[in-house]
């Protein structure tokens, strides 16, 4: 992120931090899609990825003060959401013993027979996967977050989140292989 990307960031946090309620609905407006997003793919489940936004959101206005840099804004939100939403997934395992299943009924324009086989084993392999490495995922490929983001969110050097990342991807194309 460039230095003046940097700047509105911080006078935006500052007004929220301030209590300007604008200044946090503007960053509400600017970040809910993306920690939307990355929800949808750790729960598998609509409503439980909302649920988990919104108590993302209540965390981020009270924790805003704490964000020592401004300009790290985007991953430290998502991360925030990331963590509710596996947190949400987790305890509904150990209340239901039930695993979140995906909606291949809401997919946009339906299922292709041509790549609907492969799309169902995506769907099927993600499932299978922690809701941290379904988060980690999220953030690179939903989301965009380069490694330095990641690193940000995940709390690990930008090093050692490629590293993390390339064998996830390892393993996932092993499973897809495999299945």
């Amino acid at each position: 992120m460039t230095r003046t990307a940097e700047v509105p960031a911080f006078g935006l946090v500052a007004a929220a931090v301030a209590g300007d309620k604008a200044a946090f609905e503007r960053i509400v407006t600017a970040h809910h899609d993306d920690m939307r997003r990355v929800c949808i793919v750790v729960c598998g489940d609509e409503a439980l990825a909302e649920d988990a936004v919104q108590s993302a959101w209540t965390i981020a206005w009270r924790k805003l003060r704490s964000l020592k840099d401004p300009g790290r804004l985007r991953p430290w939100l998502v991360a925030i959401a990331a963590n509710q939403a596996r947190d949400l997934v987790r305890g509904r395992r150990h209340r239901s013993g039930v695993e979140v299943v995906s909606d291949m009924a809401r997919v946009p324009g339906g299922i292709d027979p041509a790549t609907g086989v492969d799309s169902l084993d995506l769907f099927a392999a993600m499932k299978r996967l922690d809701p941290d490495d379904r988060a980690l995922l999220a953030m690179r490929y939903v989301v965009g977050f380069n490694s330095t983001e990641l690193s940000t969110a995940l709390g690990i050097s930008p090093s050692g989140t490629r590293n993390r990342l390339e064998r996830l991807l390892a393993r996932l194309r092993q499973d897809l292989t495999d299945g």
